[in-house]
């Protein structure tokens, strides 16, 4: 063994043994007779002392029989080591030790007189006998600190070197503790976790798949699976009745912080259950993890919100309900006075109520405005009315609207003095909805309301069952042709598709989608209807779906599922803005892998054994 304990390991209660601890140099400190040396492994970090009086003990050895010492602007070799007992001093040897060198390091555990209690290991120190360097480094591109000066784009080129970083590999050690309580949940509750294949058929209709083209069988490809939904399904055909399985899934799609084009899901399906016993389950499994990871005990049943409300209320199926600020539909307050064009002409008119926002000045008020104006939101400008101390409105429409209006405005939004009102309006109400989203969100980051480590979690039900695509011309499926509609819309299939709700549910934590299933449908003739309201053909849907269809006519158990996305719990968790820091090797915002430099072009030679040509790209990024 390299080492008899970790670097984060010792205490005041070793206090005179010796040891041995092997890691990485973190930084080095000269002070007079002294040099101290922290050494890193992913346990911590101790303090090593090398006094000027204490002899070398042990040969050092550097590659090439060389130590490399570093400078600021140059690693150069400046003592032969190998072969050689070492005559000076550990003292001149440790001053030849650069950052992120690999050492084994032999001392006596000593109590330190300059405790540092920002460390596990700050009561003690080890007062070096013997030094090895077992490994030589280069300088990084940039420090191996909490707070590193390197950018995004160097960090993920060096990923290895940033995973070395306390915060990096506190998010990975938490994924890998959930992915435990995950199991260890489900396996209580009698869950099997079986694997499915990766390499699959391709089912386009949803996210792009990733294709995979197959050499032993020219011209044909297999897909990445987008997730192993029907693969789950035929295991409830086959009385696997609870399944669940920690896997990755592939979309080709663009990206956002929250998207990857692999990312993990923890997949879950149950035989025999309804919608409720599958909310139930996983809410259980959310009070589960947080209790074991965060030390938070969530009480009672997470609340309910159907998917009209969140959007009528919020602009969004995923409400970041941390904080109110509700939506207040105001078109027939203004009705009373016809006159201010912009409010006569629009279909819709939505405002918030900013709570003790009435000092907001002049130029914020502008900044809001340009915020809301701005091209990926939309919206065309930002009408505001502040209450003032002495209940009088002060608006930026007073010229149009009287004392009457106005009051009535403020007793429909329920202002108090102090308070600042906030409008927007438009031509479609969805769409305008969704821009008060956006304002209510950055209000809410304002005003501190968004608190990361506060979590409010919700189930947002009963999405419509489809959505009209106006590039496909035709209805889609919202979440996937999968899904069950609810039992008393059913005879809406016949009539009036697009008013169907379907028996799914998402769980939402804070403004962000951390899971989503359905109750699936589990009779042969309501999914051979649902294909054909989807526009497949009997021939295209035998073609691309005969597999599941002809297992369902076997006998299959009503079932349901739920998937929750791994990597957004890890983010939550540990308070991250973006799943790429909680995940090992991510991609970057384009898809690319700086560090592996993927994708890449083929060789010509694989290309033919591919049975593959490649079409020249036009304008080329």
């Amino acid at each position: 063994m390299y080492r008899t304990h970790t670097c984060g390991e010792l205490r005041l209660a070793n206090v005179g043994e010796t040891v041995t601890l092997a890691g990485w140099v973190q930084r080095t400190r000269k002070m007079g007779g002294m040099t101290f040396v922290d050494v890193r492994d992913r346990y911590g970090i101790t303090q090593i002392v090398f006094e000027e009086q204490t002899p070398s003990q042990l040969p050092l050895k550097g590659e090439g029989g060389h130590l490399q010492e570093q400078t600021s602007s140059q690693t150069h070799s400046t003592l032969p080591l190998e072969g050689e007992r070492g005559e000076g001093l550990l003292f001149d040897q440790a001053n030849k030790l650069g950052r992120e060198y690999v050492v084994q390091v032999t001392g006596n555990v000593n109590e330190r007189s300059n405790k540092n209690k920002n460390l596990p290991t700050g009561d003690i120190e080890i007062i070096a006998t013997e030094l090895k360097v077992l490994n030589a480094a280069q300088t990084p591109p940039f420090t191996i600190e909490d707070q590193s000066d390197g950018g995004d784009d160097l960090r993920m080129k060096y990923r290895y070197l940033d995973l070395r970083r306390t915060p990096v590999r506190k998010n990975i050690e938490l994924r890998h503790k959930m992915t435990m309580e995950v199991r260890r949940y489900l396996d209580s509750l009698g869950f099997l976790e079986i694997e499915t294949p990766m390499l699959i058929g391709s089912t386009p209709e949803g996210a792009r798949d990733f294709v995979v083209p197959s050499r032993m069988n020219p011209g044909q490809f297999y897909a990445l699976p987008q997730s192993p939904q029907t693969l789950k399904q035929l295991l409830m055909v086959s009385g696997m009745d609870r399944y669940f399985q920690i896997v990755k899934c592939f979309r080709d799609e663009d990206l956002r912080a929250d998207r990857q084009p692999e990312f993990t899901q923890i997949d879950c399906e149950m035989s025999f259950v309804t919608q409720e016993d599958i909310l139930q389950t996983f809410e259980g499994m959310a009070k589960h993890l947080f209790r074991e990871l965060r030390g938070i005990e969530l009480e009672g049943a997470f609340p309910r919100m159907t998917w009209a409300d969140a959007m009528k209320y919020y602009g969004s199926d995923k409400p970041d309900t941390r904080f109110e600020m509700k939506f207040v539909e105001l078109k027939d307050v203004f009705a009373q006075a016809p006159g201010f064009a912009v409010f006569d002409d629009a279909q819709y008119i939505g405002g918030i109520c900013a709570k003790g926002q009435a000092v907001y000045t002049r130029k914020q008020i502008d900044q809001l405005t340009d915020f809301v104006k701005r091209p990926q939101i939309g919206a065309k400008g930002l009408i505001y009315a502040r209450i003032q101390e002495d209940g009088t409105v002060k608006s930026s429409v007073d010229k149009f609207y009287g004392e009457d209006i106005l009051n009535a405005l403020k007793e429909r939004m329920n202002a108090q003095p102090g308070d600042l009102i906030l409008i927007l309006c438009g031509d479609d109400a969805m769409k305008t909805r969704k821009q008060l989203c956006e304002l209510r969100l950055e209000m809410g980051a304002r005003m501190g309301l968004r608190d990361k480590n506060k979590f409010s979690l919700l189930w947002v039900i009963d999405f419509p069952m489809f959505e009209w695509s106006e590039e496909e011309g035709r209805l889609m499926a919202t979440h996937h042709p999968f899904t069950h509609p609810k039992d008393e819309d059913i005879p809406l299939l016949d009539t009036d598709p697009a008013a169907v709700r379907a028996d799914a549910y998402d769980m939402v934590c804070n403004g962000v989608e951390v899971g989503g299933g359905s109750i699936r449908i589990h009779d042969p003739e309501l999914q051979d209807k649902m294909f054909r309201i989807l526009g497949f053909t009997e021939e295209r849907a035998q073609e691309q779906f005969g597999f599941l269809m002809n297992a369902f006519k076997y006998g299959a158990p009503p079932h349901g599922g739920l998937a929750y996305g791994l990597d957004r719990w890890v983010s939550l968790f540990a308070g991250l803005d973006s799943i790429r820091d909680c995940i090992a090797f991510p991609k970057n915002n384009s898809g690319r892998d700086v560090m592996l430099d993927a994708p890449a072009c083929l060789e010509q030679k694989q290309l033919d054994e591919l049975y593959l040509s490649l079409v020249p790209v036009k304008n080329e990024k």
